[in-house]
C-alpha cells in the first residue's frame, strides 16, 4: 500500500495541534462549520466533506433522515425515559444508587449515541429541539461527574463495584467513548464552549491519568474509546489523546483481560492486532477496534497497522460476511463465526456490526482511496442499516436474520424485548445499543457521500443532494446531485459552482454493475464504464451535467460453494438490494420453505416488481425423513415467484421470509447471463 498523504481538510482546533491536523473554516450552505463531520483524518488518500458542505435534499435516505429526525430520536429519548436509563444519572445525584439503577452496566453509553445523534440532527438542520434536548441531557448529567472527571452511574459508589474492577465485562471505558464522540459531535456542530463538551473533555483527561504511562495498565473489554480519543485529539490538537489511543491499541491482544468461556478471542486479546489474519470473536467489538486501528495508524503514520487492518478486512469480506454486508454469525456470543459458516436461518448479523462495519469502510476508503471500501459500506447500508429501523422510525431489528421460517408475534408496545428476536422490529429492548447506533448514523449520513482529493471531488453513495465545497487549492466548487437510486440506477450530476479550471469528477461504478454501466459526459458522448471509478475531467461550466446509467436489472447470485448452509441455492440481487421472499406475497396456503427456483431463467423486472421462476412444493411428512435422491413425495405447483427488496421485510406484519432460494434441482446453481 503507497504511504498516506496529508490532506488540506478542515477540522476545528487550536493551534498546538496532532502531526498535521487541519484548521477550521465556515460555509455558507448551512452556517455550520466544513469540520461538522465524524471522522476528521488529517492525513489519507481523500478529505471527506461535513455537514455544511454536503446536505441530502430527498430520495431514499432523504426520506430516512426526516424520519429519524421526526420520529426516532424523539422515540429514543422518550424509551431512555421510560426504562429509568436517564434517570439513573439522577439517582446518583441524589444517593439512590444502587438501588434505584436500571438497564445493563453500559445503558450510560445509549444515552451518550443519542446525544451524538442530536448533535449531528441540531447541525445538520439547525433545529433548536435537538439542541433544546441536549442542553437538558446536559444538566441532568453533568452533576455526576466527580472531581476527577470520572463520569458513570454503575461503578464507584456505596454498595456498587469499584471502579475499573471490571474491565472485562463493565465497559467503564466502552461508555467513555460514546460520551467522546458524542462531545465531539457536540463540539464540531455548538462550538468548544459547550458544557458537554467540557464534560467529555475532563473524562478523557481522566482517562489519560489512569489509564497513561504511570497508570493501570488495561483495556476495556469492548473496544470503542479507541476510536473516540483519536477523533478528539484531532479536534483538540492534544497529542496526549492520540498518544493513549495508541497505547490501548498496543496493549490489545496480550492477555491483558482474564479469559472467559467464550474465550480471550470473544474481545481480540488473543492475538495483537498487527498480528491477526482475519476478524474474530465478538462482531461489534472487532469492527470497532479495527476503526480504532485505522484511526491511529492514520494519525501515527503507521502504514504497517493500517496494511494489516486491511488484511483482516479483506479475509473477512471474503470468508465471514453475508450477502446483505451482515458481519456476525454467531448467537451464543454474537460473534463471528468460523470460515465460511454463514447459515442464514442463524445469522446474527447485528444492527450495531452494520453501523461498525460502514465506519470502518468508510475509514479505509478515507485512508487508501480504494472504492472496494465504498462498495461493502453501500451493500451494509442498504441491506443492514436500512432493514433495522420500520418505515415510521419507531420499531428495529436488533438482529438481521435472512432466513425466518415462523411468523413472530407481534413485540409489546411498552415493554423492552429480547434483543435476539428477529421475527418482527420491536420499539426497545433490554440491550438496546442498536437504535441509537442507527440514529447517529442516519443523522450524520451526509458524510458519508463525497469526499475531495488531489485531482477533485469523488461521489461514493447516491442520493439527492446538494454539495458545496472547495477543491484542495481552494477554488470553490458545487453541485447537486438528483436520482432513483437504489430503485433506479440513473444518477444526474448538475454543476452548480466551478472555478474556471480543469478538476476531476469521479463516480464509483459499484462492483455489482459488472456490464452494462455508461457514462455520459457533458457534451453527450456515452462511454461504458466498468466496476471501480468513472472519471470526468475538464474546465466545467456552470450548468454542464454529467450522467451515470447503471444497470439495476435482478440478477442471480451465486454462494461461494464451501459456504455448505446455503449449497443448492441462490440469492437475487436489484442494484445494490438483495431480494428475498416474503409470504405475504405468496398464495393462500404456502409458506416460503414451499419456493423452488429456476436460476436457469433469468428473473423478470416489471415496473420495479421482481419476479423469477420456479414452483411451489409441498412435500408429504413421512416417517423417515431421509430418501434417494431421485424419489419424491411432493406435488409442484408451476408458478412465478414474487421477490421484494430485503430492507423491507416484516413490514407487514408477522410473515416468514428468506434471501437464499433453493433451485429446482440439487446442483442447479445461477447458469444465465446475469450471474
Amino acid at each position: 500500500m503507497r504511504p498516506l498523504q496529508d490532506t488540506e481538510s478542515t477540522t476545528s482546533g487550536p493551534d498546538r495541534r496532532v502531526k498535521g491536523a487541519p484548521r477550521v473554516t465556515a460555509n455558507p450552505l448551512s452556517g455550520v462549520h466544513e469540520s461538522a463531520l465524524p471522522v476528521a483524518p488529517s492525513r489519507g488518500r481523500l478529505r471527506p466533506l461535513g455537514i455544511g458542505e454536503v446536505r441530502i435534499t430527498g430520495g431514499f435516505w432523504g426520506e430516512r433522515q426526516r424520519t429519524n429526525a421526526a420520529a426516532t430520536l424523539e422515540h429514543c429519548l422518550r424509551w431512555m425515559h421510560h426504562v429509568g436509563w436517564i434517570d439513573n444519572f439522577r439517582a446518583a445525584v441524589e444517593g439512590r444508587l444502587p438501588r434505584d439503577r436500571r438497564g445493563r452496566e453500559f445503558s450510560d453509553s445509549d444515552v451518550y449515541k443519542l446525544i451524538e445523534a442530536m448533535a449531528w440532527e441540531h447541525g445538520r438542520t439547525g433545529d433548536p429541539g435537538p439542541d433544546a434536548a441536549i442542553r437538558e441531557l446536559t444538566a441532568i448529567i453533568a452533576p455526576v461527574q466527580e472531581d476527577d472527571g470520572y463520569l458513570n452511574t454503575a461503578f464507584g459508589r456505596p454498595g456498587q463495584p469499584g471502579r475499573y474492577s471490571d474491565l472485562e465485562w463493565g465497559h467503564e471505558l466502552y461508555c467513555y467513548g460514546h460520551l467522546i464522540q458524542a462531545g465531539v459531535a457536540r463540539a464540531r456542530t455548538a462550538g468548544a464552549d459547550d458544557v458537554f463538551v467540557t464534560i467529555a473533555r475532563r473524562a478523557a483527561d481522566h482517562v489519560c491519568d489512569v489509564f497513561g504511562p504511570d497508570g493501570l495498565d488495561g483495556v476495556c473489554g469492548h473496544p470503542e474509546i479507541e476510536m473516540a480519543l483519536v477523533e478528539l485529539a484531532r479536534y483538540t490538537g492534544e497529542q496526549r489523546y492520540l498518544d493513549q489511543a495508541v497505547a490501548f491499541v498496543e496493549r490489545r491482544g496480550h492477555g491483558t483481560l482474564a479469559d472467559i468461556e467464550f474465550g480471550r478471542t470473544y474481545y481480540q486479546d488473543d492475538v495483537p492486532v498487527r498480528e491477526a489474519d482475519v476478524f474474530r470473536g465478538h462482531a461489534v467489538r472487532a469492527l470497532y477496534l479495527a476503526s480504532g486501528a485505522v484511526d491511529v495508524a492514520v494519525e501515527s503514520r503507521d502504514d504497517d497497522l493500517l496494511d494489516a487492518v486491511v488484511r483482516q478486512w479483506e479475509a473477512t469480506v471474503a470468508r465471514r460476511t453475508y450477502i446483505t454486508g451482515g458481519m456476525g454469525s454467531q448467537h451464543m456470543d454474537e460473534a463471528f463465526g468460523d470460515d465460511f459458516v454463514l447459515p442464514p436461518d442463524r445469522a446474527y448479523s447485528e444492527t450495531c456490526a452494520g453501523v461498525a462495519s460502514v465506519m470502518l469502510s468508510w475509514r479505509l476508503l478515507l485512508a487508501t482511496g480504494e472504492p472496494r471500501f465504498a462498495d461493502l459500506a453501500e451493500r451494509t447500508l442498504y441491506n443492514v442499516v436500512a432493514a433495522s429501523p420500520a418505515a415510521d422510525g419507531r420499531s428495529f431489528f436488533y438482529a438481521n436474520t435472512l432466513h425466518q421460517r415462523r411468523r413472530g408475534a407481534v413485540p409489546a408496545a411498552d415493554t423492552d424485548s429480547p434483543r435476539a428476536a428477529s421475527s418482527m422490529r420491536a420499539p426497545w429492548f433490554a440491550v438496546s445499543c442498536c437504535p441509537p447506533n442507527v440514529a447517529r448514523t442516519l443523522a450524520g449520513l451526509a458524510t458519508y457521500l463525497v469526499t475531495a482529493g488531489p485531482s477533485g471531488l469523488q461521489i461514493h453513495q447516491y442520493a439527492d443532494a446538494v454539495v458545496s465545497t472547495h477543491l484542495d487549492d481552494g477554488a470553490p466548487v458545487g453541485f447537486e446531485t438528483t436520482t432513483g437510486y437504489p430503485h433506479d440506477g440513473v444518477v444526474t450530476v448538475r454543476i452548480t459552482e466551478a472555478p474556471g479550471t480543469p478538476w476531476t469528477l469521479s463516480l464509483r461504478v459499484p462492483a455489482w454493475a459488472t456490464r452494462g454501466g455508461v457514462l455520459v459526459e457533458p457534451d453527450g458522448r456515452r462511454r461504458p464504464v466498468e466496476p471501480g471509478t468513472a472519471d470526468v475531467h475538464r474546465r466545467f461550466a456552470v450548468g454542464e451535467v454529467v450522467r451515470l446509467e447503471l444497470p439495476t436489472s435482478p440478477r442471480w447470485v451465486a454462494a461461494d460453494p464451501r459456504i455448505d448452509a446455503v449449497r443448492g441455492t441462490a440469492a437475487v440481487e436489484r442494484g445494490p438490494l438483495v431480494m428475498c421472499v416474503e409470504s405475504p406475497d405468496l398464495p393462500a396456503g404456502h409458506e416460503v420453505d414451499d419456493v423452488r427456483v429456476d436460476a436457469a431463467s433469468a428473473p423478470a423486472d416489471a415496473d420495479g416488481t421482481v419476479t423469477v421462476a420456479g414452483s411451489y412444493e409441498q412435500v408429504g411428512d413421512a416417517s423417515w425423513p431421509y430418501q434417494s435422491p431421485a424419489s419424491s413425495s411432493g406435488t409442484r405447483t408451476p408458478a412465478r415467484i414474487p421477490l421484494v427488496p430485503y430492507f423491507t421485510w416484516a413490514e407487514r406484519g408477522p410473515s416468514t421470509m428468506r434471501v437464499w432460494l433453493p433451485t429446482l434441482t440439487p446442483e442447479g446453481g445461477p447458469a444465465d447471463e446475469h450471474t
